[in-house]
Order: structure tokens, then C-alpha cells, then sequence
């Protein structure tokens, strides 16, 4: 693993939920931006 001196730094059990969270939220973002900013979009989901 290249990165594995981070896990000296940061605990893993604190580092793991701290990134899959940040990928969460910046997940959810993307998304309800992609759905407040088109047209289509919603359209497709509505039917």
C-alpha cells in the first residue's frame, strides 16, 4: 500500500468513517445539483 504511513498519523477508526462520509456528502451534492440543474433530469425520473 503506498499510503500506509497515513494510518501513523490518523487512527483508522476515526480516518475510514471520515473519508466514506466526505464521499457520501460529495455524492449527495453532485447529485441534487444534477437534479436542480437540468430539465431533463426530473422529467425522467417523473415519468
Amino acid at each position: 500500500m503506498n499510503q500506509g504511513r497515513i494510518w501513523c498519523v490518523v487512527n483508522p477508526t476515526v480516518g475510514l468513517p471520515l473519508f466514506l462520509g466526505s464521499v457520501a456528502i460529495t455524492s449527495l451534492l453532485i447529485h441534487y445539483s444534477v437534479l436542480s440543474n437540468s430539465t431533463w433530469f426530473g422529467a425522467f425520473f417523473g415519468g
